[in-house]
């Protein structure tokens, strides 16, 4: 399994899209819990990052890094 490249506040594309029709989160916080934003609509979530690497497709947008 390839390991996925994400950080703070990248934008990302998820497996499955969310329920208002976008398909855009950003990364808003990372830890043993990875929290993501949908653009659409910024309802939040925070899912397990185990999961979060099974259920992340691609990264849309890097980060501009300081």
């Amino acid at each position: 399994m390839e390991m996925k490249e994400f950080g703070l506040n990248d934008i990302v594309e998820m497996k499955k899209g969310h329920p208002c029709g976008a398909n855009a989160w950003k990364i808003i916080r990372m830890g043993a819990d990875i929290r993501i934003k949908c653009e659409g609509c910024q309802h939040s979530v925070m899912i397990p990052r185990i999961d979060f690497n099974k259920k992340m497709k691609k990264v849309l947008v890097k980060a501009e890094t300081e």
